[in-house]
């Protein structure tokens, strides 16, 4: 794999497969830039809820997994994006249990508390999440 797919890899979500590849890529690049076995599970996690959202609610998007580190800190940042419905109301989305599916309605809220950084979104057509991991280098 050269320096540049090392940095960003881009995906695009369109089944459950896409989902589990998510998963394992954002896995695989908080391992390599050194994350503990906790924090790429709750990275894992994170990418998890966030692209199977997009299968549920736009059927197709994309993630971006990115190193975005820097002489400071590490960092792994993932963009999750969709052109769906969007999202009417981000604040009730946010709280435990509303949910507009069939879920329990912990997917959002439980991504926002799995990572370092959360920023959502939404407008009718577009959703985008960007979330990270990061530590400061020792």
């Amino acid at each position: 794999m050269s320096w540049l797919e090392t940095k960003v890899i881009k995906l695009n979500i369109n089944s459950q497969v896409d989902v589990v590849t998510a998963r394992q890529k954002g896995r695989e690049m908080a391992c390599k830039l050194g994350f503990s076995t906790a924090d790429q599970t709750r990275l894992a996690t994170a990418i998890s809820e966030l692209t199977r959202n997009v299968i549920q609610y736009a059927g197709n998007g994309t993630c971006v997994i990115s190193d975005e580190s820097n002489h400071q800190m590490i960092k792994v940042q993932v963009t999750v994006e969709d052109h769906g419905p969007g999202i009417p109301n981000i604040d009730k989305a946010l709280e435990y249990g509303y949910t507009t599916g069939n879920g329990l309605g912990a997917g959002l809220p439980g991504a926002r508390k799995l990572v370092s950084h959360f920023m959502i979104e939404s407008s009718p057509g577009y959703t985008c999440v960007v979330i990270s991991i990061s530590m400061k280098r020792t």
